[in-house]
């Protein structure tokens, strides 16, 4: 089994290379989801609220298949996240064009709650940041959302 050599940071461990791209993805993921949870956990935020608080600053008001497809997200996973979400005023909801779509817009609320949280995700972002170096970081973006879109169906 292969091992990815620990760079010049003392924080980055020595971990052999699982020969399934699944593993190994769902591996970082884990890792860097405690990462941000301890940071974000800090003011009643999980990562996955952050993410749809983010994701729909950047998009506006979208219809929740949009946002799904943003995020990887099938509509049941979504929508049990998005419940806690609308309940605590940081999402909105309303009827779109028909009775099946479902239109999303941050509030006023949920703003001022990923205006809260950034300084945290900052702190966490530039932990990973750090640890990772150069030019690993940079290529950690691009080569993520390639897998995503070949991984996508």
């Amino acid at each position: 089994m292969h091992t990815v050599p620990a760079a010049n940071i003392s924080k980055i461990r020595e971990l052999p290379v699982l020969p399934c791209a699944c593993a190994n993805l769902r591996r970082a993921a884990r890792a860097v989801t405690r990462l941000y949870d301890r940071e974000l956990r800090k003011i009643g935020l999980e990562p996955t609220q952050y993410s749809l608080l983010m994701a729909l600053n950047i998009k506006g008001e979208t219809t929740q298949g949009e946002l799904g497809t943003l995020l990887a997200l099938d509509s049941t996973t979504l929508t049990r996240m998005l419940g806690l979400l609308i309940k605590r005023g940081w999402i909105a909801t309303r009827q779109g064009e028909d009775r099946r779509q479902r239109l999303l817009q941050l509030t006023g609320a949920g703003q001022q709650k990923l205006e809260q949280a950034q300084p945290y995700w900052a702190r966490a972002q530039e932990q990973l940041k750090l640890r990772l170096g150069e030019p690993s970081w940079s290529q950690m973006a691009g080569l993520l959302t390639e897998v995503a879109g070949a991984s996508a169906e």
